[in-house]
């Protein structure tokens, strides 16, 4: 229906006795409103059709159409929400002549960036007609240079204590009239609650009990509109379950999950997904756990506790629990594709922990498991049926993870260079016994940003000529485990003692380290001694041992077979292609996602460098970088 073929009436008695019901014996109002109380309508007589004539030729325009109807129906409007007691009808509409000073603010915003919109807006001050009569320090006013196809005007509300200088746009009287109702309605349920109860709540409620029924079915866009709408009236359960979709999309902006976070049936599944933004940014975790009982707020200590230290655990129980218990395990091994594929699988077994719950939200809390919940891959869980309910279940999402070892070309994730151990017939577990001189085993699994933060001096050790790396482990393919270095140190060929003889001690192991600036270096062991290496450095390639054919680096780093004399291959093509090669070999691939994203268990190596010979002589030094006196202290602007 358009606005001008709106029927104005039935919404306004509605809207009137909805009022009228909703006063308390605590309200004051003036004989006005008693009498609008007693009557069952806000408005007044209408206006006849010479007066809106008159109006018109006053102000010398034709009033936009739903404007116009609605004066045919009543001559003005008390109580439009809760901020403006009276709406301007015939005799009060005026020119607004910029009486609120925003134009002035909104052309001094101005700048040769300036959207259309922007620039239309900066004049609607000056151009506006004003609405409101009487008021809490709220404009509204409506633009006739803001003209829809439709001939609407757009109407701006702007409340001046509201912090917010932009004034909200609505595209026609009706839409902010329609907007005005559900600020009424927001406003009495969260003071009445349960106690406000009429016909549109009756009905609002019913389409929140539809809309989550058809979130569990898979159609959560078609459930959010639903929601959102009835989150607009105040609905509180409408919040509770939007949150839910809001955040398994990945937006937590104003995400606080209603009145789940008191509830001790729902607590334990949303309270863990509010504590890691409170560790972020210092969100108020009292704002949150203020309504809950005091019975439950050790369990929220708790929460908040294990959250800090890294060891919630997102737990479940039946089927679905299974398989968060088992994507877990291949989590913490970089099978993070794996991992996904375990819990979709398992999703139609899910079941809600009542009728205010849609989604397994507490997964996103789980330090091994929340990663993985991209925005795909949460738009792909929401679009499956679950809850015991049947639907159409969607195509799956695409791997996060690209085959083979070629991806570290682009750079990732150090940014600067890699260098990582693959060993055959291993478990990653086992990697500490054969790249590591102490039995600490494991850390616990921690993001590669954190593992950097580890590193201190020179590697990891408080001798000076070592090179301890840092390495995140896990499965490298079938048959095969990794240990990634997470910032791997300067290649110095003359020192440089490879792994790869030690950690194949009764099966093989691969060692390669690559460099941005020209450098990559493959050593494979077997059986406890070094098979065959190479490594090229610029122009330069040295080798030891016979490396296959499939490995040979002319294959890569030498010069195109079309090559013009002393023309070399792109750097990153070549090493490229040697990765790939190096891949295809031995069956192998590193998990780009857990790497960049997840969350891995790391140990410290042995040293990557041999020590010093005996007599032999060796230097080390550091260097602190200050910056230069700036352009007032009589120095220069660099570093």
């Amino acid at each position: 229906m358009t606005d001008a073929m709106f029927d104005w009436r039935p919404f306004l008695v509605r809207w009137s006795e909805e009022w009228g019901d909703a006063l308390g014996p605590d309200d004051s109002r003036g004989e006005p409103d008693e009498e609008a109380r007693r009557a069952g309508w806000l408005g007044f007589a209408p206006a006849p059709d010479a007066r809106i004539a008159a109006l018109e030729e006053r102000l010398g325009l034709r009033l936009p159409p739903s404007y116009r109807a609605f004066l045919q129906v009543t001559d003005g409007w008390r109580h439009a929400g809760g901020f403006v007691w009276r709406l301007a009808g015939t005799e009060d509409l005026r020119r607004h002549e910029d009486a609120s000073g925003l134009a002035e603010w909104l052309r001094e915003e101005l700048d040769e960036d300036s959207t259309p919109e922007e620039v239309l807006l900066a004049g609607m001050g000056e151009r506006a007609l004003q609405l409101d009569v009487e008021s809490d320090a709220t404009y509204v006013l409506m633009d006739p240079g803001d003209v829809g196809d439709d001939g609407e005007w757009a109407v701006y509300e702007h409340a001046t204590w509201s912090g917010d200088f932009h004034p909200r746009r609505h595209a026609s009287f009706r839409a902010f009239m329609e907007a005005m109702h559900r600020q009424f309605h927001m406003l009495r349920a969260s003071r009445l609650g349960e106690e406000f109860t009429n016909s549109t709540t009756q009905a609002l409620d019913r389409a929140v009990d539809n809309a989550r029924l058809d979130a569990l079915r898979g159609h959560h866009e078609q459930a959010d509109t639903a929601l959102a709408e009835a989150e607009e009236y105040g609905r509180p359960r409408a919040k509770a379950l939007r949150d839910q979709i809001r955040r398994m999309l990945g937006d937590s902006h104003l995400v606080d999950f209603g009145p789940l976070k008191a509830d001790p049936l729902y607590a334990p599944e949303v309270l863990p997904v509010l504590a890691p933004q409170h560790v972020r940014d210092g969100a108020g975790w009292k704002s949150h756990v203020r309504t809950v009982p005091k019975a439950a707020r050790a369990t929220a200590d708790e929460i908040l506790r294990q959250v800090l230290q890294g060891t919630f655990r997102y737990t479940v129980d039946g089927p679905f629990g299974r398989a968060v218990d088992e994507a877990r395990e291949q989590a913490r091994w970089g099978e993070t594709d794996a991992a996904w594929r375990t819990l979709r699988a398992a999703l139609p077994s899910w079941r809600p922990l009542g009728p205010d719950h849609l989604a397994p939200v507490g997964l996103l809390a789980d330090p091994l498991l929340g990663p993985l919940l991209t925005a795909d891959r949460g738009r792909e869980l929401l679009a499956t049926p679950r809850g015991g309910e049947t639907g159409t279940a969607p195509a799956p999402t695409a791997d996060a993870d690209p085959p083979g070892l070629a991806w570290l070309a682009e750079g990732e994730p150090t940014g600067r260079g890699y260098r990582f151990v693959l060993v055959e017939g291993v478990e990653p577990a086992e990697l500490p016994d054969r790249l590591a001189d102490d039995t600490a085993g494991l850390n616990e699994p921690m993001e590669l940003w954190r593992a950097r933060q580890g590193r201190s001096g020179n590697g990891l050790s408080a001798t000076p000529w070592e090179d301890r790396a840092l390495a995140a482990v896990g499965r490298a393919g079938p048959g095969w485990s990794f240990a990634f270095d997470v910032e791997p140190w300067h290649f110095h060929e003359r020192t440089f003692r490879s792994p790869a003889g030690p950690a194949s001690r009764g099966s093989r192991a691969v060692v390669v380290w690559g460099d941005l600036s020209g450098l990559f270096h493959l050593s494979v062991g077997e059986d406890g001694a070094e098979k065959y290496a190479f490594t090229v450095q610029g122009t330069a390639t040295r080798r030891r041992g016979a490396v296959p054919p499939a490995l040979d680096p002319d294959r890569f780093f030498g010069p195109p077979a079309d090559a013009s004399p002393g023309e070399a291959r792109p750097w990153q093509e070549a090493e490229r292609e040697a990765l790939s090669a190096v891949a295809a070999e031995f069956g192998v691939r590193l998990p780009r996602f857990a790497l960049t994203c997840g969350r891995l268990h790391t140990f410290t190596t042995l040293s990557w460098t041999r020590p010093p010979e005996p007599g032999a002589v060796y230097q080390f030094g550091t260097f602190t970088v200050h910056p230069l006196p700036g352009p007032d202290e009589g120095g220069g602007t660099g570093w």
